[in-house]
């Protein structure tokens, strides 16, 4: 007999509509999976065939073939194995055929029948909504992340054995239903504070311009001045995600399985932050199976870049591309997949290899030679793609034993949620969020300056040297400020500012 079951794979992050059909006919025992299956794909039989005989049916001692269609697509991962199960049962008439028509049915099966979470749940409930499909049948652990989406009946199944009885029409299961209200209040709060930090003003006001406009920022300054722990602090002055934002970084984390036993949804902006021998592939993405890299799960986040001229170099040249276009396309002989990868990066560095060529009050016993080769391990287009850099000096004893906190992350998150209400009303018909993602002709229409703010500008471009790509820097940082202050043009201690924070470009800073 012939059976038909629905469920889904992942191709990347996108998912796509698979048909199991399983054929029971009579012939030598034997089970055969075609459809282009990989190690694990091939492996279920051996589980489905525990997983029925241990939840109390009988496993057919017949010819199985086991057909996964569309067959020109590589099947990956043990998600299939529930929906296999069910189709073995419906073939051998212990489930109606019937029953499969309006569900997606996804899970790995344990060898005592028990249901298993899968990765990319997620996705398949979203791609399930475009395709029209009205329920799902997924693992426990997997259901309040699917429940996420609207339209779409969602019922949560524990083993095998009340699979079948749900099917069959024996038991009943009630959708699951959430509250995204309350997941995003529950889900939405951070530990750290900016209140936190002792001193460090400029740094703060650098940090809090760069969020403004979603600006890249790298941190320069010697061991202990504090860069990793106000780089850990940055997300509290995010503004707060919207629920498109939510949905897209955590069905990025569902795919890759880094999603949280139970959880449904990530309610905060991810951080991502990579050991400095990570290797390109990592970074970026790709591998055997295509999969998303940390630029990838830093979308909408924050990716922390600590001792920044220690990566390989060919790691580093990589980041052009997301930089530039807020995605990464990774293509193979397979085929090629792109990745969101719209991501704010702040990086960390020592000036020197010893750390202390701008310290005060220890001395540098670093040679000039191997100060320039250090700072050389950062490339110019890599540098020219970071908006803001900043000296992160030593905070000194006074301030340190001070027992005032500094201003809290709310305060300064609620001017950074201002000034970017500015900029989405300005931008709102060229479909971009923040003036870090402003092309020519937003820097033409948007980027006005003052006659003193002109000179200013020419006169550091001159002394300088800078690049094209430093002086559109400069307007948009510019421009951010503008906006944190409520002003239509950029003024001259605007611009005086924004090229305070191009200390790499300064000639006389080694």
């Amino acid at each position: 007999m012939l059976a038909k079951v629905f469920s889904a794979g992942l191709m990347g992050i996108d998912a796509y509509p698979i048909e199991i059909e399983v054929d029971v006919s009579s012939g030598l025992p034997k089970e055969v999976v075609v459809g282009l299956p990989d190690a694990a794909v091939k492996e279920s039989k051996d589980r489905v065939h525990a997983a029925i005989n241990n939840s109390g049916f009988k496993y057919p001692n017949d010819k199985i073939t086991i057909n996964l269609a569309p067959a020109d697509i590589k099947k990956e991962g043990p998600s299939f194995d529930l929906p296999i199960a069910l189709g073995v049962l419906a073939a051998s008439e212990e489930i109606s055929p019937g029953s499969f028509e309006p569900h997606i049915i996804i899970g790995e099966l344990a060898l005592n029948g028990h249901i298993r979470p899968v990765k990319g749940v997620l996705s398949i409930a979203l791609a399930a909504r475009k395709w029209g499909v009205k329920s799902l049948l997924v693992p426990v652990d997997n259901a309040r992340e699917a429940a996420i989406v609207r339209d779409i009946e969602v019922r949560a199944v524990k083993n095998l054995a009340e699979a079948v009885k749900y099917l069959n029409g024996e038991i009943d299961i009630e959708p699951v239903r959430l509250d995204l209200e309350e997941i995003f209040s529950d889900s939405s709060s951070y530990d750290l504070d900016f209140a936190d930090v002792k001193g460090q003003q400029d740094v703060k006001r650098a940090i809090e311009v760069a969020v403004a406009g979603g600006h890249n920022l790298i941190m320069i300054g010697p061991p202990g001045a504090g860069k990793s722990m106000l780089a850990k602090r940055i997300p509290t002055i995010l503004p707060v995600m919207s629920l498109e934002e939510a949905l897209e970084t955590t069905r990025i984390h569902s795919s890759v399985g880094l999603l949280s036993k139970g959880d449904a949804l990530i309610a905060t902006r991810p951080v991502r932050s990579p050991h400095h021998t990570i290797s390109d592939i990592a970074l970026i993405g790709g591998g055997a199976k295509i999969s998303p890299g940390e630029v990838s799960l830093a979308h909408n986040g924050v990716l922390f870049l600590d001792e920044l001229p220690e990566f390989h170099r060919n790691v580093l040249e990589v980041l052009r591309q997301p930089l530039e276009d807020g995605e990464v396309t990774i293509s193979r002989a397979s085929g090629s997949l792109t990745f969101p990868s719209r991501f704010m990066l702040v990086a960390a560095m020592n000036p020197c290899p010893c750390g202390f060529y701008t310290d005060p009050k220890r001395e540098c016993r670093c040679l000039p030679g191997q100060i320039r080769k250090y700072m050389a391990k950062i490339s110019g287009p890599l540098l020219d793609r970071i908006d803001i850099h900043i000296e992160v000096g030593s905070v000194d004893y006074r301030e340190m034993s001070r027992g005032v906190d500094g201003e809290s992350s709310k305060s300064i998150r609620d001017r950074v949620g201002r000034a970017r209400a500015i900029q989405q009303e300005r931008y709102r018909e060229y479909g971009i969020y923040c003036n870090a993602d402003m092309g020519a002709r937003q820097l033409r229409s948007s980027c006005r300056l003052s006659g003193e703010a002109l000179g200013v500008l020419e006169l550091a471009m001159n002394d300088m040297g800078l690049s094209a790509r430093a002086y559109d820097r400069i307007l948009k940082v510019g421009r951010t400020i503008a906006d944190l202050e409520g002003e239509e043009d950029i003024l001259s201690s605007h611009v005086s500012e924004a090229i305070q924070y191009r200390i790499l470009d300064r000639k006389l800073w080694l």
